[in-house]
């Protein structure tokens, strides 16, 4: 039985996930997540396209790689148990120019090395048997790729942290962390706690927590809004399963896309525009500070310099819903801008690099008794049961 108290920043998935870890495999550790919402999953959990990620795309040997398969096993697991929506309905990740069949072959190559199950490469005539109303010119088929609802599944993580004696304080914003003989006091305006050890899980404002922690100005976030569009009610038949393009490897960003939902819904997107506010869920939100923030940041400008082109590609489909929908219909040709309605947003935590590298894979950090979680993009859900035990691994390796 342990007497310490670890406390977690951040009530997302990935937060309730790590304070569920740790409540089950050491009892008797006091555990206190610490939220500045009135409830869980809010932002980056609470948009989030209920994809369950099979670990096509990441590089072998990377924690996206290794967790996110480790991740989907205990989600599936999880999911069962509680009665949570999880249903295998398989991805095509659809090749649709001639130049992207030697991308699509590197792809299937990676997918093997992560083990990746069940996955083959379908012909034209395949894709017709699976999607009769796609294009594509060959693909990848992940059968096992399923879609859940990552809200509901933050909801019983976080009945798991109560029931086990755990707390959760909402309408806690963390503004200042000192460190105290063996220990760290957490501030909320006036309101303070003190806990032995802590772990941040603070998505778009991560690293603005961890500067509290003086854990250093780098990687900085930057958020990107992905928007998308919703197909009418008559034509969801039009797709069975996911239909993904063939990434490009520059980008962190899977393309637009085709989504069913557990919900029935079929969602189209989402694009990667420059959010004007950390919880920028709307073209109209802008915050002067997080504006400032990120045009006073290096690497956002070298960012730009690589990459204005695409950028303003995808503002282009932000104001319109022809040019939204013109790569969509490379992949279901039967889909037109008449067929859609716009839908929500989300805003995505990307981290960047001083030197305007977006940075790909998982980053945590350790600065004494504080594990910092820097960069946790998609496919941190489907992983989080698994980069929860990461964490714990790292948070129970004493200093």
């Amino acid at each position: 039985m342990s007497e310490e108290t670890i406390g977690i920043v951040g009530a997302g998935i990935l937060g309730l996930a790590t304070a569920r870890e740790i409540a089950l495999r050491r009892p008797g550790t006091r555990v206190i997540v610490l939220e500045k919402e009135p409830e869980v999953a809010r932002h980056q959990t609470g948009h989030n396209s209920g994809v369950v990620h099979a670990g096509i795309y990441y590089a072998p040997g990377s924690l996206k790689a290794d967790l996110t398969v480790r991740g989907v096993a205990l989600l599936r697991e999880y999911c069962q148990d509680r009665a949570v929506p999880y249903r295998e309905i398989g991805k095509l990740v659809m090749a649709v120019r001639e130049d992207e069949l030697g991308r699509m072959d590197a792809l299937y190559e990676r997918a093997k090395s992560n083990h990746v199950p069940d996955l083959r490469k379908v012909s034209r005539e395949e894709i017709k048997e699976l999607e009769p109303n796609a294009g594509g010119l060959a693909a990848l088929h992940s059968p096992r790729t399923a879609i859940t609802d990552y809200p509901a599944i933050a909801r019983e993580f976080a009945k798991d942290v109560t029931g086990s004696g755990g707390e959760l304080r909402l309408g806690f914003p963390v503004t200042g962390l000192t460190t105290v003989p063996d220990g760290i006091r957490v501030a909320s305006g006036p309101e303070h706690l003190r806990v032995d050890r802590l772990i941040l899980c603070a998505g778009l404002q991560s690293d603005a927590v961890a500067r509290l922690a003086d854990d250093g100005r780098e990687p900085r976030i930057i958020p990107f809004r992905g928007e998308y569009m919703l197909l009418k009610a008559e034509k969801r038949d039009l797709v069975r399963g996911l239909l993904y393009p063939v990434p490009d490897p520059r980008y962190p960003f899977l393309g637009v896309h085709f989504t069913p939902r557990v919900d029935g819904s079929v969602e189209v997107g989402p694009n990667a525009v420059l959010a004007l506010a950390r919880e920028g869920y709307r073209r109209s939100r802008i915050s002067p500070r997080d504006l400032l923030g990120i045009a006073a940041y290096p690497g956002t400008w070298r960012m730009a310099a690589r990459h204005w082109r695409t950028g303003i590609r995808e503002y282009r489909g932000s104001f319109s819903a022809a040019a939204f929908m013109k790569d969509a219909k490379l992949y279901v040709p039967g889909v037109g801008v008449h067929d859609v309605v716009r839908g929500g947003a989300g805003v995505r935590a990307q981290a960047l690099d001083r030197d305007g590298t977006l940075v790909d894979d998982f980053r945590i950090h350790r600065v004494g008794r504080i594990t910092a979680v820097r960069n946790a993009p998609s496919p941190a859900a489907t992983a989080s049961m698994a980069i929860a035990e990461h964490i714990a691994d790292a948070v129970f390796q004493r200093p």
